[in-house]
């Protein structure tokens, strides 16, 4: 072995890490003394600290690990829709339910003395036309206008021709409803 030293680069740092001589072949962060380790009462000046790197580096795993866990949890009980199901019964009214990922159902029901229609809307989405089905609320002030345009699948995006033979079954029941509520 020759007897070359290097002197490291590390006395170019900010803190007052004293450098070593050390073997030619030894790496350049090897030659940082002690002092620049982080004390409780005299923190080091510099970012590098060898005594707690591999801990920092495994609670930042750790919180990243669980914050992904709290959020994929919050996305499946609160976004993730599984199920949406409309029901409409001629004399009560309409009851839409979503089930969620999770289990968690949500459920909304409309009176049928509110349902003024039920159409097929179209609207342009991400480039693409896409046909949804709405339920048009009666606006109680005047009985001619629409107050609120409701939604139904709102996460499920059904084809055309389901929401058509949806559309069709909705209607017939409209109609005998209308019919019983106009001839009493």
């Amino acid at each position: 072995m020759s007897g070359a030293f290097r002197i490291s680069a590390a006395a170019a740092w900010p803190c007052s890490a004293a450098t070593t001589p050390r073997p030619a072949g030894s790496s350049a962060s090897a030659a940082l003394s002690s002092r620049c380790v982080r004390s409780p009462l005299s923190p080091a000046r510099c970012g590098w600290r060898p005594t707690d790197s591999s801990a920092s580096a495994s609670m930042i795993l750790s919180a990243a690990i669980f914050i992904t866990l709290v959020g994929l949890l919050g996305y499946l009980h609160f976004v993730k829709i599984d199920q949406e199901t409309l029901l409409i019964i001629d004399s009560l009214g309409i009851q839409m339910t979503s089930s969620y990922a999770s289990g968690k159902e949500s459920t909304t029901f409309i009176e049928m003395g509110k349902v003024k229609d039920i159409v097929i809307n179209e609207a342009i989405y991400m480039q693409k036309v896409i046909y949804y089905l709405c339920i048009l609320l009666k606006d109680p002030v005047e009985p001619h206008g629409i107050s609120q345009v409701v939604p139904v699948f709102q996460s499920a995006k059904p084809r055309l021709d389901c929401l058509i033979e949806v559309y069709r079954s909705c209607q017939e029941i409209l109609a005998q409803q209308k019919a019983t509520s106009t001839n009493p």
